[in-house]
């Protein structure tokens, strides 16, 4: 039997031992609590107006930042039998060749494999049916370059820039262009003109009997129009008034805005100064396919615009 003495001693630690852990506990000294590091922070993509060429020319020609549109509605005439009888003459070679343009360091270091973040990651890795997370990998890069080699886009880097994602945007038109339903359908001949994607094509009816094709439209502050636009005046050799330099094929359907050929790339980062740019091939079919009076529609924006 316990006695009353004891009894009370194992009563009164209870009753301290209660009281220590009821009090509040102090936090251990900083210095003693582990920190985590900091998260590297992620790659940001490369603006494309950071980019350039990916292939130097040989020998050295300057990148042509300004096209030879028409800043103005042009002079409206009948041209002679004689002028309508030259064929404008034809495009360099490799003046349409698909040049991705690249961060300038990849240039210089010459990589074979970019570890970069392309402007357009996002839209090639879901195109190319990868991670979508908008991080270059090894991975990435070892994909996006297999394409660029299969579609002879150069430098094949592995870089996802606007070139790339611009051939992707093309095959998968092919099929259908109008898809998405943007253009409307008419029984006559609708000339298409996809700013967003950078195409263009002529339907009549549902059945389209040009393109789609590759085109180059008006930058930031000479935007080519949206809207209905009809085609008032064509004019096979014209000659650009801002730059006196060569318009081929122009097909004009809104003030000084036409349809027509350059002979440099129509691959940049940098849109026109408002004309729907063609390569001549391109410019030429197109001359046979439209007439004066037919119509075109013009939706979407240009990327950068």
């Amino acid at each position: 039997m316990i006695s009353r003495r004891v009894a009370a001693r194992c009563v009164a630690a209870l009753l301290v031992a209660t009281s220590v852990s009821a009090l509040p506990v102090s936090p251990a000294p900083a210095s003693a609590v582990p920190v985590p590091p900091a998260p590297a922070p992620e790659a940001a993509p490369v603006p494309e107006a950071q980019l350039v060429p990916g292939l130097v020319s040989r020998p050295y020609r300057p990148v042509v930042i300004d096209t030879p549109d028409q800043a103005l509605p042009p002079e409206v005439y009948v041209p002679s039998a004689e002028e309508d009888a030259v064929e404008p003459r034809g495009a360099s070679a490799g003046a349409y060749a698909w040049v991705e343009y690249v961060p300038l360091g990849d240039v210089v270091a010459r990589v074979a494999c970019t570890r970069s973040v392309g402007p357009y990651q996002r839209q090639v890795e879901r195109w190319l049916k990868l991670k979508v997370d908008g991080k270059q990998s090894a991975g990435d890069c070892k994909a996006i370059r297999a394409f660029q080699v299969k579609q002879k886009i150069k430098p094949a880097i592995g870089f996802a820039g606007p070139v790339t994602w611009a051939r992707m945007q093309l095959i998968s038109a092919k099929a259908d262009p109008n898809a998405a339903g943007k253009c409307p359908v008419r029984s006559y001949r609708v000339a298409c003109v996809d700013l967003s994607r950078q195409l263009t094509w002529v339907q009549k009816g549902s059945k389209v009997v040009f393109g789609p094709v590759p085109m180059r439209s008006g930058r930031a502050g000479y935007r080519t129009r949206a809207g209905w636009h009809t085609v008032y005046w064509r004019h096979k050799n014209h000659v650009s008034t801002l730059y006196d330099q060569p318009m081929p094929y122009s097909q004009f359907f809104s003030g000084g805005q036409a349809f027509h050929a350059v002979y440099g790339s129509i691959f940049t980062t940098v849109g026109s100064m408002g004309c729907v740019n063609l390569r001549l091939a391109d410019a030429r079919t197109l001359w046979g396919v439209l007439k004066k009076n037919d119509r075109v529609y013009v939706w979407g924006r240009r990327p950068g615009t």
